[in-house]
């Protein structure tokens, strides 16, 4: 309990934390787990350092304990491997059924299988809703280009044809020039 703890408070702050390991009877297979104890979780780690949960089942360790798993990842029991009374017809029935029933390898197999293949059927799923939304968004794109463009013709502002003519009427234009009318010219000027 107190290890777990422990092992929980390294995890969060990034800690390594190590974890106890130990092979199945084919040598092959490795499981990890805090502690090989009732109630913990266990783990196959594959070739490329993944974790994945334990499948319901017994399995035989290297050092001849039977590991019980009756919920996925989690361990039920570890108990000492009983001792097998030799018998002909009993080896017989235990071959048909080592037959029948997979080794942990191939059942981790099918599973990482099975999980790959889902997730790739999930981000195919995942690029087809997306190059819809694509679709949907440039032809959204395509009719605010079309706006702009109509919003960047200007009115028609100015027409040179189009000129009035203001008249201006002088006062006194032909009147002749005075004293007066020379000083005001030069102090305007």
């Amino acid at each position: 309990m107190k290890t777990s703890v422990i092992n929980q408070i390294k995890t969060l702050l990034g800690m390594e934390v190590k974890l106890e390991t130990m092979k199945l009877m084919d040598g092959i297979t490795i499981f990890e787990a805090d502690a090989f104890e009732t109630d913990k979780e266990v783990f196959i780690v594959t070739e490329d350092e993944q974790k994945i949960p334990v499948p319901i089942g017994e399995y035989e360790m290297e050092d001849g304990r039977i590991l019980v798993v009756i919920e996925e990842g989690i361990i039920s029991e570890v108990k000492e491997k009983e001792e097998e009374v030799v018998e002909e017809a009993p080896e017989v029935e235990e071959e048909v059924e080592a037959e029948a029933t997979p080794s942990a390898k191939k059942t981790i197999e099918s599973i990482v299988k099975e999980t790959f293949f889902a997730e790739i059927e999930k981000l195919t799923q995942e690029n087809i809703e997306l190059k819809a939304k694509l679709e949907t968004l440039s032809k959204v794109d395509e009719v605010t280009n079309e706006v702009t463009e109509l919003a960047d013709i200007a009115p028609i502002s100015f027409n040179p044809e189009n000129t009035n003519e203001v008249e201006t009427f002088v006062y006194g234009s032909k009147r002749p020039k005075t004293i007066m009318d020379t000083i005001l010219e030069k102090i305007n000027n």
